[in-house]
């Protein structure tokens, strides 16, 4: 096969990247500067280098690679809609469309204007099923009951949340949410819930959004989750079963298992 690839951060676009290789198809990377790991660059069969705020650029890529389908991998960091970077006639015209500027609404428009010229996205985990998280527990260890009332209490604050395009991640503690993810990432949201506890043990559920596709946006956690877990006292990891994807999976839970941290895969809502 032969399609694009929209490289965001984290490992994500990396391993896509090795597992099209190991099958065989033929990958054009569209890397985001300040976003996308080094490493894409050699794993692709041409690698181009954009700012986020060169939509017109991309898809001009795209059409004179003569790609009908890509991929969106990674994370794009939301606080860079507030970046020095100025957009492109294109990207201006999509901001100035929209209403609201949440993930949903602004790649919905991104996800318009290159079906306008006849791209389509595709499943960002095609190619990375084996690491979407399974139902139920994930580590040696499972949640203890206080650990349980936290997630439950969290899903229910997090799903909420969700259904306004905020964030996919809180920290919970003793049934208090403490902190809630925006644009600033989970890692930092943690650390900032963790200042505020006084060493009390945190929790924290991360959901997927309610939507019927994993077009972009997909939920990730990965060692460097556990790890900022360890700093920061957290005990409990609950996601999305399905729908979200554990990076480096056997390194993350065994970094778990090491550290007596329980990781849960519950059945997203409404399923």
């Amino acid at each position: 096969m032969r399609y694009g690839l929209i490289a965001g951060s984290s490992r994500f676009p990396v391993l896509a990247l090795e597992e099209a290789r190991r099958l065989g198809h033929e990958v054009v990377v569209i890397a985001l500067k300040d976003h996308a790991p080094p490493e894409v660059e050699a794993l692709a069969a041409r690698c181009y280098w954009i700012t986020i705020a060169e939509l017109g650029r991309l898809i001009d890529i795209l059409k004179s690679e003569g790609l009908t389908e890509v991929i969106m991998a990674g994370q794009v960091k939301h606080v860079s809609l507030f970046s020095s970077l100025k957009p492109d006639w294109r990207l201006f015209r999509v901001l100035m469309s929209l209403e609201e500027r949440n993930t949903d609404a602004l790649i919905g428009a991104v996800q318009k204007e290159l079906e306008r010229e006849g791209i389509r996205l595709a499943d960002s985990t095609r190619l990375l099923k084996p690491l979407l998280a399974g139902e139920g527990p994930l580590t040696r260890r499972k949640p203890d009951a206080e650990e349980r009332k936290d997630i439950d209490y969290g899903r229910r604050v997090a799903n909420a949340l969700a259904g306004f395009d905020i964030g996919q991640s809180v920290a919970v503690c003793e049934r208090a949410c403490v902190a809630v993810e925006a644009m600033e990432g989970t890692d930092a949201m943690l650390r900032r819930a963790a200042s505020l506890v006084n060493g009390r043990p945190l929790r924290l559920v991360k959901v997927s959004r309610r939507r019927a596709h994993l077009l972009f946006d997909v939920p990730v956690a990965g060692p460097g989750t556990i790890r900022t877990m360890i700093e920061t006292g957290t005990t409990a990891l609950a996601v999305d079963a399905g729908r979200t994807l554990l990076l480096d999976r056997d390194e993350m839970l065994s970094l778990a298992d090491a550290h007596s941290i329980a990781v849960v895969g519950c059945l997203p809502e409404g399923e």
